[in-house]
C-alpha cells in the first residue's frame, strides 16, 4: 500500500508514518526539506519505506499529482505548531498560511491526479467548536466564531476542495494529543516536576485529550474504513476539566496539584494565546465510537498508567 503523508516527520506524523513502514508499506513523506520533486529514501527503513518527497506547500501543485497517483490514502498533517510562538498578526498569519496553502496544494493535486487517491484525510482541531463551555459537542455541532475556530472552518473548506468521483474526504478534529516525550504533555509536565504544577485558571474548562497511540491507530482505522467520512472528532471518549487533568498528573507524577496558575498571568505571558488555553471543548469521538473504533485509551487515568507506567 501506497501512503502519502503531508506533516509526517512531526509529533503525529513520525509515529504514524513509521507504523505503516514497518508493516512494509510504501510511505511517502511530504518535505519542505527538500526541493520540490526531489526524493530521498530513508535508509535503514527497508524497502519500500519511507521516501522523502520534496514539495512547496505553497498552494500550487507543481509535480504533486504525480507524486499522489497510485496513492491509497493522502494523510494531510501539515501546518506550524499553534504554541509555537507568542500570537501576532504575524503569526496569526503564518497559522493560517501553512495549513490552507498546504491542505490547497494537496487538494488540487488530487483533482489533477490521473489515478487519485481513494482516501484524503486532512487535519483539523477540536478549536472547531470555540468556547462551549460544558456543552456536550459531537461531529454535528455548530463551529464557534474565534480565531482557532475560523482558522479550522477555513481549512476543513480546503480540504473540501478535493472533492471528486472515488475520493472520500475526512477532517480530523484531533484534541490534545498526549505522550510524555513531546507536545503539550512534555509542556504540562515541568511545572509539575518543580511541585508547582496545577490548573490553568479556574480549571473549569474542558480538554478533548488523546493518546497518541489511539490517534495514530485511529487514522490508520479511518483510512481501512471507507464507510467514515466528513468530519471526525479525534478524542477520547472521555474528555476531563483542566483541573481534573491536572490531579490525575499530579497523581502520576507522584506531585501536588495545587498551585493554580491564574489567567491573567496566562495572557501576560503568552498574550493571545491564551485563549486556547484558558477556554476548552467538551468533544466527544460520536463518529468513531458509532463506527465501531475501539480506544485501548479512554480514560485518562488508563492513559497515564500507560505513559508513565504504574
Amino acid at each position: 500500500m501506497k501512503v502519502v503523508i503531508a506533516g509526517g516527520t512531526g509529533f503525529l506524523g513520525s509515529p504514524l508514518s513509521w507504523a505503516w513502514a514497518e508493516e512494509g508499506h510504501d510511505v511517502r513523506v511530504l518535505t519542505r526539506a527538500l526541493p520540490p520533486g526531489q526524493s530521498q529514501h530513508e535508509s535503514g527503513t527497508g524497502k519500500p519505506g519511507i521516501t522523502r518527497v520534496g514539495w512547496a506547500a505553497d498552494g500550487t501543485t507543481g509535480h504533486l499529482a504525480r507524486e499522489l497517483e497510485g496513492a491509497h490514502a493522502v494523510i494531510n498533517l501539515a501546518g506550524e505548531s499553534i504554541a509555537g510562538a507568542r500570537w501576532n498578526a504575524a503569526r496569526k498569519q503564518a497559522l493560517r498560511d501553512s495549513r490552507i496553502l498546504a491542505t490547497r496544494s494537496l487538494a488540487k493535486a488530487i483533482v489533477e491526479s490521473t489515478e487519485p487517491p481513494p482516501t484524503f484525510i486532512s487535519g483539523s482541531g477540536v478549536g472547531y467548536y470555540g468556547d462551549r463551555g460544558s456543552e456536550t459537542l459531537t461531529e454535528a455541532s455548530t463551529p464557534g466564531s474565534d480565531f482557532l475556530a475560523t482558522l479550522c472552518v477555513d481549512w476543513e473548506g480546503e480540504a473540501q476542495q478535493a472533492a471528486r468521483s472515488g475520493v472520500r474526504i475526512v477532517t480530523l478534529r484531533t484534541g490534545l494529543a498526549l505522550e510524555k516525550s513531546a507536545g503539550v504533555l512534555a509542556q504540562m509536565m515541568l511545572p509539575f516536576r518543580f511541585f508547582a504544577g496545577g490548573p490553568l485558571g479556574g480549571g473549569r474548562q474542558y480538554m478533548p485529550w488523546i493518546h497518541r497511540h489511539d490517534w495514530v491507530e485511529m487514522v490508520r482505522w479511518l483510512v481501512d474504513t471507507p464507510s467514515v467520512a466528513g468530519p471526525v472528532n479525534a478524542t477520547a471518549p472521555h474528555p476531563v476539566t483542566n483541573a481534573e487533568f491536572a490531579r490525575a498528573l499530579g497523581r502520576a507524577l507522584r506531585r501536588p496539584a495545587l498551585l493554580p496558575t491564574p489567567a491573567f498571568a496566562i495572557k501576560i505571558a503568552v498574550g493571545e494565546m491564551a485563549q486556547a488555553a484558558l477556554t476548552g471543548q467538551r468533544a466527544l469521538p460520536a463518529v468513531a465510537q458509532r463506527a465501531g473504533y475501539h480506544f485501548r485509551y479512554p480514560e485518562i487515568e488508563i492513559a497515564f498508567r500507560g505513559i508513565f507506567g504504574d
